[in-house]
């Protein structure tokens, strides 16, 4: 019998879509039957009750907002009868919950590129990447005249990493560019390196190198191009020199617990809280229990949810961090003008997404039920594995990018609308309905709508587990087929 909707908590108010429902339906729902005074498309939200002016919507089991007129039971709920509960900046109290998952251990395996400092890649890469914007034209001609050269024999990938930055920034946002681009130098998806330079830019190439700290010189050369002759001639003596030495390198046999994957959603839909983004937290849960490592970023997207991540904090400490991670975000959005509560954006909401609460419920569900062993500001490195906390906001292009930078092999990409992008990892995307995994066979690489038709949340994650190997292995995502890749680095400040 085909499922027509579905009621996520029994504390829940509303109930979803999972198909699109005529006005005038009858639907039986706790053995109450409610008659559908509107259409209700798929995804979206309907009264179970009615409703008095001011009254919270629950779902999930939390409220996602407060009605602002009256609702009939069988009522559609939208963002024009619902609003945000949400406010400024909140005191928090540490409740830590008892978290205990009984997930076995597997002797799973991927393979990997074992490093010189015992760091693993899944991808054996050469990297141009500008020192600041102003040699974007150079380094990309690098790469395009090394891809023809050598046809890319023996290395997954030759890219070129262009972006605006670099000089003519002051403070955090000269720092971000810093941190982002020397998390590119290092990451270990990287087999080889060259830092290209202009000379007389803010991030001046010899200070950027002390920056980076210590790092393989066999495998990361810089060239500053105001100190070269013809900077394409030495970029390419360069380029040759590395790409000796990374195509030599092969795959091993790598333990799952070295995979680390960063958590992210955009162009979220009803159902992103109710398939795919599940299914990250129960896969994410599972990594984590067989020792490896995952990351949930977008802090403007954790807002009406948080609570739920501090109090599966391991300790206060971390607690701590997780409302200063939760609080200064609020603070930048008050600096600006803005209200902490205004980010569905258009396709959020035509998906059937009303408030950030209902946006953030569904995202904190792709980090599933572990604790919090770490939180990270933006731009640093990961240090613990298990679940960590990143500082980033939702922008899908700055987000991912972040989440690549602390060391994240692979961003695991959830979606109900559909997006091509990538960033410097591969970037998987995971549908939340077949619709759109039918739609865009180039965009979705796995489909995690089939949780609310014909297969359970066990199996998917299982066949999501086995793909997930394929790809750690060296199987390409779809952005990497395409040639998807870019960065995008978090800006905050004035520019000279």
């Amino acid at each position: 019998m085909e499922t027509k909707y579905l009621k996520i908590n029994p504390a829940d108010n509303v109930a979803v879509a999972i198909v699109d429902l005529p006005a005038g339906e009858q639907i039986v729902v706790d053995n109450i039957s409610i008659a559908l005074n509107q259409a209700i498309p798929a995804g979206h939200k309907f009264a179970l009750v009615d409703f008095a002016e001011g009254e919270d919507v629950i779902k999930y089991g939390y409220p996602i907002g407060h009605t602002i007129a009256a609702a009939k039971q069988g009522d559609l709920i939208n963002e024009e009868n619902i609003k945000t509960n949400l406010a400024g900046l909140l005191d928090y109290t540490y409740n830590p919950v008892d978290v205990k998952l009984d997930i076995p251990a597997k002797d799973l395996t991927f393979k990997g590129y074992r490093r010189a400092n015992g760091e693993v890649g899944i991808r054996n890469e050469v990297w141009i990447i500008p020192t600041v914007g102003c040699v974007n034209g150079i380094a990309g001609q690098l790469a395009d005249a090394l891809r023809r050269e050598t046809n890319s024999e023996g290395i997954d990938a030759i890219v070129a990493y262009p972006h605006n930055y670099g000089c003519s920034q002051l403070g955090d946002d000269h720092e971000n560019t810093k941190k982002i681009l020397r998390d590119m130098v290092l990451h270990p998806n990287a087999g080889a390196v060259l830092v290209v330079g202009l000379g007389c830019e803010n991030n001046q190439p010899d200070v950027f190198e002390e920056f980076i700290g210590e790092y393989d010189k066999s495998r990361v050369k810089f060239m500053v191009t105001q100190k070269v002759g013809d900077e394409f001639e030495e970029g390419m003596a360069i380029l040759r020199d590395l790409y000796a030495v990374a195509s030599k390198d092969e795959r091993t046999d790598v333990p799952l617990a070295e995979l680390r994957v960063g958590l992210k959603c955009g162009g979220s839909d009803g159902f992103s809280g109710i398939t795919a983004n599940p299914l990250l937290g129960v896969f994410s849960d599972f990594l984590i229990a067989q020792g490896g490592t995952s990351v949930l970023t977008e802090v403007p997207e954790m807002f009406g949810a948080e609570t739920i991540l501090m109090n599966r904090c391991r300790n206060e400490q971390l607690f701590d961090q997780t409302v200063s991670l939760i609080n200064d975000f609020k603070e930048y959005f008050l600096s600006h003008g803005e209200p902490v509560g205004e980010n569905p954006s258009p396709g959020n909401k035509a998906g059937g997404i009303s408030t950030l609460e209902d946006k953030a419920l569904g995202c904190t569900q792709k980090c599933g039920k572990s604790l919090v062993e770490g939180v990270l500001a933006y731009g640093d490195r990961l240090q613990v594995k298990g679940l960590n906390l990143l500082s980033a906001p939702g922008n899908d292009l700055v987000a991912a990018t972040a989440l690549a930078s602390c060391g994240c092999h692979i961003v695991l990409f959830t979606t109900g609308r559909g997006t091509p992008f990538g960033t410097f990892v591969p970037t998987m995307k995971i549908s939340t309905n077949s619709t759109l995994a039918k739609n865009k066979p180039g965009w979705i690489d796995f489909n995690a709508g089939v949780i609310v038709e014909n297969q359970s949340m066990e199996q998917t994650c299982e066949n999501f587990i086995d793909y997930m190997i394929k790809v750690a292995s060296g199987e390409l995502v779809n952005n990497e087929k395409k040639g998807y890749r870019e960065i995008a680095i978090f800006k905050t400040g004035v520019t000279l």
